[in-house]
């Protein structure tokens, strides 16, 4: 751990970390643009790889899913295609959800250890980032909520129009670009003390690669021809991903503009429930009662709110592999209630 790095217990929500990682917030006003960082030095060899890494990853399985369309409109799927794409979403979609949000980052619940690395990989396979580096930059956002410091606000910008949309475009997609580390030594020193966490995180590429192999390979054992490999590959494996990842990046940009505020936040923090990304994103975008209790392993609290991933939660605490769930109290559900 390094020095003035936050104390992290496991099954404790992390420490705030220190203010100087950022610039001054007391110039922050809560409508104007944040304010003007230090200009960033030149970006090296290492720098350019990852962007171009990033972009590559981003814009290939979006490219995919207009091919997708074109070949739907062609006739050319198969009903196994869309299983398989349905099984992959759930199982990495969780992988991201209960994994690395409501476990890894929040210690919502404390999980067995063969269950805490099969969800960090199942997450690792949603092409989303390294467990560690996605872990440390969500702990970032938590602590500096829409205001300096935060890695992916849409209020980057302002409040006025124009602002606004050039903050949702970086919330949703622009910030991947920027040269803006987050240093995990800082925000997730337990994660880099963990053997098996750190042994995922560097098996990330591997774990890429696998997550196109099976449905290829489940394509090809299925239907026994090219044809069938290429469309799995192609609806179970890039179109899945790029479903995913706008699922997730949606609750980084709309679920902090669009929907409603039932629950008392922090200042400047925006955070909104947002009702339609329900089922698609496990039951993340009731991201309003998330900010408002973070390590609560269920964010959606009122009544016909549909949070899977407090299910399967649950799931596991019934047969025994977590336990120490963080469930929400309606003493603590009342307390925050606007």
């Amino acid at each position: 751990m390094s020095a003035g790095s936050p104390t992290i217990t496991p099954g404790s929500p992390p420490a705030a970390p220190p203010s100087n990682t950022v610039p001054p917030c007391r110039e922050y006003d809560g409508t104007g643009p944040f304010p003007a960082e230090e200009p960033s030095a030149p970006r090296d060899h290492g720098e350019r790889l990852y962007v171009t890494v990033t972009a590559l990853i981003v814009v290939a399985p979006f490219l995919a899913l207009g091919l997708a369309c074109w070949l739907l409109w062609g006739r050319l799927v198969h009903p196994a295609d869309i299983v398989l794409g349905l099984v992959l979403y759930t199982v990495t979609g969780l992988g991201v959800t209960v994994g690395f949000h409501r476990g890894l980052t929040h210690g919502g619940y404390r999980a067995v250890r063969p269950l805490r690395v099969a969800l960090a990989v199942a997450g690792s396979m949603s092409f989303q980032g390294d467990v560690i580096g996605w872990v440390a930059t969500h702990r970032r956002h938590h602590a500096f909520t829409d205001r300096p410091g935060d890695p992916h606000s849409p209020y980057r910008y302002g409040t006025h129009l124009r602002g606004q949309l050039r903050g949702l475009l970086h919330a949703h997609i622009g910030w991947l670009f920027r040269s803006n580390h987050t240093p995990p030594a800082r925000y997730a020193p337990d994660l880099l003390a963990d053997r098996d966490i750190r042994a995922v995180s560097r098996a990330f590429p591997a774990l890429c690669l696998l997550t196109l192999a099976l449905p290829f390979g489940l394509g090809w054992a299925i239907g026994g021809t090219w044809t069938h490999a290429l469309t799995a590959l192609l609806w179970a494996g890039l179109v899945r991903i790029a479903l995913l990842h706008h699922v997730t990046w949606s609750v980084n940009s709309l679920c902090h503009v669009i929907g409603h505020r039932p629950f008392r936040t922090r200042r400047h923090d925006r955070a909104t429930n947002l009702w339609p990304l329900a089922l698609l994103s496990f039951g993340e975008s009731w991201h309003n009662l998330h900010h408002a209790d973070p390590t609560s392993a269920r964010h959606g609290v009122d009544r016909g709110q549909l949070d899977p991933s407090a299910a399967v939660i649950r799931a596991f605490e019934l047969i025994g592999w977590v336990s120490d769930v963080r469930w929400p109290t309606p003493e603590r559900v009342t307390a925050r209630r606007l």
